[in-house]
């Protein structure tokens, strides 16, 4: 038996020694993955003097492992958390970031704002399924549809939406490019958080470069090539009036806030994410 504080202590300090950017909460995090125990009740028993059992130090100390080579904390409990969602994760699908609840939450007003019994929102490149189930059981009333590429990603959604029970919510496999010719002109909003990473360049953090799919990260030569797409699917899709949400890297504002403008989208505005960097863009059909 190991003292449940020194463990996690220890943990601690080998995950800060790898570069891991929140070290004590991921130990506790892994820690309490494998106790079946929420992050405070970890501290709260290490701080009694706990001890972590035999089996599961073994597991703890194997996960530790693992996210000391920089495999992501999602991959390793198979849980993310959107909002007021958790989402079950892993290998072939985009982990979502805490900056993508902002995206969310701008789609989210435009289709509750919407005065129509049953408003309709489009997800384009939808991943996990975090920014349609969040739309889909925040706003009830609506109608949404969520669209991937990726056969992986695709069943990591399937899974997701079954679990909220997002009854109005219709996954579609499919390329974003030409989706869902059925609704054009009749959505309310489309939002989409799409790869716009360029192709030359490499993603600072191992997490990212190592274990994101590509699929999801990488946007052409100058990191816009699927924006471009999702511009003109937007374009058809929405009726006159809808709101397009974007995200983007923080450096592709003022380009694609042009590119919006060019192609004849009003309202174009950039806003910042949760650490004030503009990261997503709007418009009005």
């Amino acid at each position: 038996m190991t003292a449940l504080d020194a463990a996690l202590a220890d943990a601690a300090r080998r995950l800060a020694e790898a570069g891991v950017p929140s070290p004590q909460a991921d130990a506790e995090l892994l820690a309490g993955h494998v106790l079946e125990l929420g992050r405070g009740e970890v501290a709260a028993r290490a701080l009694a003097g706990a001890e972590l059992p035999e089996a599961a130090a073994i597991a703890f100390w194997r996960l530790v492992g693992r996210r000391a080579a920089r495999e992501p904390l999602q991959h390793l409990t198979g849980v993310a958390h959107f909002r007021s969602l958790s989402l079950r994760v892993g290998p072939g699908a985009f982990v979502p970031r805490p900056e993508t609840e902002v995206v969310a939450q701008f789609a989210i007003d435009a289709l509750a704002a919407v005065a129509a019994p049953e408003p309709i929102a489009v997800d384009l490149g939808t991943g996990s399924g975090a920014i349609a189930i969040a739309l889909a059981t925040e706003v009830a009333h609506a109608r949404v549809y969520a669209v991937e590429l990726s056969a992986d990603a695709f069943v990591w959604a399937k899974q997701n939406a079954m679990a909220a029970r997002a009854d109005n919510l219709t996954l579609v496999h499919g390329d974003l490019a030409d989706a869902l010719p059925e609704l054009d002109g009749t959505v309310d909003v489309v939002v989409s958080n799409p790869p716009y990473i360029p192709t030359g360049a490499i993603p600072r953090d191992p997490e990212v470069r190592l274990h994101d799919p590509e699929l999801a990260l990488y946007g052409g030569e100058d990191g816009l090539e699927v924006v471009r797409a999702l511009e003109a699917t937007a374009r058809r899709l929405l009726r006159p009036g809808g709101v397009l949400v974007i995200e983007h890297g923080e450096l592709q504002g003022r380009e694609i806030a042009r590119l919006l403008a060019d192609a004849g989208w009003r309202a174009v505005a950039t806003h910042p994410d949760l650490v004030g960097r503009p990261r997503a863009t709007t418009a009005l059909r």
